[in-house]
C-alpha cells in the first residue's frame, strides 16, 4: 500500500508560503530517473526487487519498491545521471549490500557496482550502489 504524504499546511506570516484555497494534500513524489539503456536499467531494478507498476512501452515505467515509487525514463545525460542520487531508507544496509552484489554478479548490468556498507558521521550505515547509468543509490540504515 502506498503511503500518503502529509499536508503542506497553511501559510503563516513570514513563512513565504502563498495563501491559496483548495486541497494541497500531497499524495506522492515521483522522481524521474535517467536510464542510458532503459531495458538494462529496468532489469537491474527488477533484480533488486522493484516491480513495474505501469509502463507506456516506449521508455517510461513507474517502478515501486516497498510502497515508494519512481519513474524510470529512457532519457540520459551523463552529467545529470552521475549527479542523481536516490536515498532508500532500509532496516539493514548489509542485507542490501548482499542483494545488490548478488544481482550484479548474476546479471549483465554493465557499469553497475556496489560498495560495502559503511558508517557515516551523520548517523547512518550506508551501502552505496551505482546503477547501470551511473545513478547513485544510498541504501541508508539510520542507527
Amino acid at each position: 500500500m502506498l503511503r500518503q504524504c502529509v499536508s503542506v499546511g497553511s501559510p503563516t506570516k513570514g513563512s513565504g508560503m502563498v495563501a491559496v484555497t483548495g486541497n494541497l494534500e500531497v499524495e506522492d513524489v515521483r522522481p524521474f530517473m535517467p536510464a542510458r539503456d532503459f531495458e538494462r536499467s529496468a532489469e537491474f531494478y527488477s533484480a533488486l526487487g522493484w516491480s513495474i507498476v505501469w509502463t507506456d512501452n516506449e521508455g517510461l515505467a513507474l517502478m515501486e519498491l516497498g510502497g515508494c515509487r519512481l519513474m524510470l525514463q529512457d532519457f540520459y545525460v551523463r552529467q545529470w545521471a552521475e549527479n542523481f542520487v536516490i536515498s532508500v531508507v532500509v532496516s539493514d544496509a548489509a542485507a542490501w549490500f548482499e542483494r545488490v552484489a548478488t544481482a550484479i554478479e548474476e546479471g549483465d548490468y554493465g557499469d553497475a557496482r556496489v560498495e560495502s556498507p559503511r558508517s557515516e558521521s551523520w548517523g547512518a550505515i550506508v551501502t552505496y550502489a551505482w546503477d547501470p547509468s551511473g545513478v547513485l543509490l544510498h541504501f541508508t540504515q539510520f542507527t
